[in-house]
């Protein structure tokens, strides 16, 4: 046996032994029922354990199995999320829920064929599923263990590129220890060394169960794999809210578009510049006077820097019709927590509450 065969016949044993002794239990969703694995799977996409642990249970005191996400109002399942960010994921969540119930009789699949079907669920995260509550032998491959088997097995590319990445998956699929039983053990292995261990930065060599087997460690290359990503270019938006209050002190609503920014929450009319910002004042019957300029803020999305510059008006009595072409809805201090809304414009509204007009 050469010595890679050597390397990938020893990976697996040792990492469950890991586990076991030295990896994470206890998290709440470490468990076999599938709506709980699911539901944490798509939380912790590009989220980390420590932010998931205080939504998790929130969420699953809202919605304790699939019925009863499927059953909700989406505006009750984005309320829920905010604060999470990425909010495609909670939407796919609730379409998913409703593919269970719909297409399923209620019951997730146990194939990952058949788990990736589901809204919001790509390769990795069904195989997670299906690995932990089924015992299937499928692997997963995020970040955390790209960086893993990049170093163990000195696999040097572009992770962004599309032939390495096969190369990775068929680098994961080799290592599947041959016990399904063990499978949960292992999958969870592999999150924990990435997690824990296989940092992206100051990892911890000396502690890790692969430190004899990892060739980038012999090779002195651990600071050079993975390669890292190009940076992504930050985009740089301003954005001009129309903070708008009634008579009755309620804040006006109106829910954005599926796509683009902020995707189907609930937010004050927007506006891209200060132009369209008094023309949108001017079909609730404001003009640039009745305006009152707040300090601008930012705010960071994944690629770009939004540029906050609010605009508060009060629509007086008789100045509440609002033109047709916009739709939206009058919404009290009280209800805010049962509107989907983004986190800048909920901060923003419990800072201002009492100095905006």
């Amino acid at each position: 046996m050469n010595k890679q065969a050597v390397q990938e016949a020893e990976f697996a044993p040792r990492l469950v032994s890991w586990q076991r002794q030295h990896g994470r239990h206890g998290l709440p969703w470490q468990c076999r029922e599938p709506y709980k694995v699911w539901l944490s799977e798509i939380m912790l996409q590009q989220t980390q354990v420590s932010t998931v642990l205080d939504y998790y249970p929130r969420f699953l005191a809202a919605f304790p199995d699939v019925r009863a996400l499927a059953a909700a109002d989406e505006d009750k399942v984005l309320g829920l999320w905010q604060g999470l960010g990425y909010y495609s994921r909670a939407r796919n969540l609730h379409k998913a829920a409703r593919q269970v119930i719909s297409e399923f009789s209620g019951n997730f699949p146990h194939s990952r064929v058949e788990l990736q079907t589901l809204c919001g669920v790509g390769r990795s995260t069904a195989a997670a599923i299906a690995a932990f509550c089924f015992d299937a032998r499928e692997t997963i491959l995020d970040g955390n263990v790209k960086r893993v088997l990049c170093r163990v097995f000195a696999l040097d590319g572009d992770i962004a590129n599309k032939a390495f990445e096969d190369q990775l998956w068929r680098k994961a699929e080799a290592l599947l220890p041959l016990n399904a039983a063990d499978m949960p053990v292992y999958i969870q292995g592999l999150m924990d060394l990435g997690a824990t261990v296989c940092k992206r930065g100051k990892p911890l060599c000396c502690s890790c169960p692969m430190n004899d087997l990892c060739q980038a460690y012999a090779q002195n290359r651990i600071a050079e794999l993975p390669r890292k990503k190009k940076a992504v270019s930050v985009k740089n938006l301003s954005l001009y809210w129309l903070v708008l209050r009634n008579c009755d002190g309620a804040i006006f609503l109106h829910k954005r578009p599926a796509k683009g920014i902020w995707g189907g929450l609930w937010c004050v009319p927007c506006a891209d510049s200060l132009d369209d910002l008094y023309q949108l004042a001017a079909k609730f019957g404001c003009t640039a006077e009745d305006l009152t300029e707040s300090i601008e803020f930012t705010h960071r999305l994944t690629h770009r820097q939004l540029h906050i510059l609010p605009f508060a008006a009060q629509i007086n009595t008789g100045q509440d019709a609002v033109s047709s072409a916009i739709t939206g809805e009058w919404v009290s201090s009280d209800n805010l927590n049962t509107y989907g809304i983004p986190k800048p414009l909920y901060d923003y509204l419990n800072v201002k509450q009492s100095s905006l007009f």
